[in-house]
């Protein structure tokens, strides 16, 4: 698989799709409404509020932009990965050294959340374990220093 393609499971393409809508329907609207109040105020040139909600509202659109594109360019993450070899949507569990095991689900960019268990194919971890079967070892460079595990399973 390209490291370089954006890579969602169909829980994380739902995620982004709820927050698109939202984005959308709730969070436009709220924002125009602040700007509306704003202007009713008078001059806008040196109106704290209007500039904060205008701030927002190109946070949000921008938001809106990466979102789309992201779900345009996506591939989806098949549920039924190969259990044999580390692939993105693969579970392994990793064992380090003198640490207690470990489990992560190697996922795109977008899902990525390494405290949730949620690995990036594009970190160095998840790099360094894509294509790797139960038994081999992987290192990858921390900012502590190199760090080798073991793969113990893969799901």
């Amino acid at each position: 698989m390209d490291p370089r393609t954006d890579y969602l499971t169909d829980e994380g393409r739902q995620r982004l799709e709820a927050e698109l809508h939202h984005l959308r329907t709730v969070r436009r609207v709220e924002i125009a409404e602040r700007i509306r109040e704003a202007k009713r105020e008078g001059d806008v040139s040196e109106n704290a509020g209007y500039e904060d909600a205008k701030h927002e509202q190109g946070f949000v659109e921008g938001r809106i932009a990466e979102i789309e594109d992201l779900l345009k360019r996506a591939v989806r993450i098949q549920d039924d990965t190969d259990h044999d070899t580390v692939t993105v949507g693969s579970t392994v569990v990793i064992s380090e050294p003198g640490e207690p095991t470990e489990t992560y689900r190697i996922v795109g960019s977008a899902e990525a959340d390494p405290l949730g268990g949620m690995i990036s194919n594009e970190c160095p971890m998840g790099m360094a374990l894509l294509g790797k079967r139960v038994g081999d070892k992987a290192a990858f460079e921390t900012p502590a220093g190199t760090v080798e595990v073991s793969i113990l399973a893969i799901k």
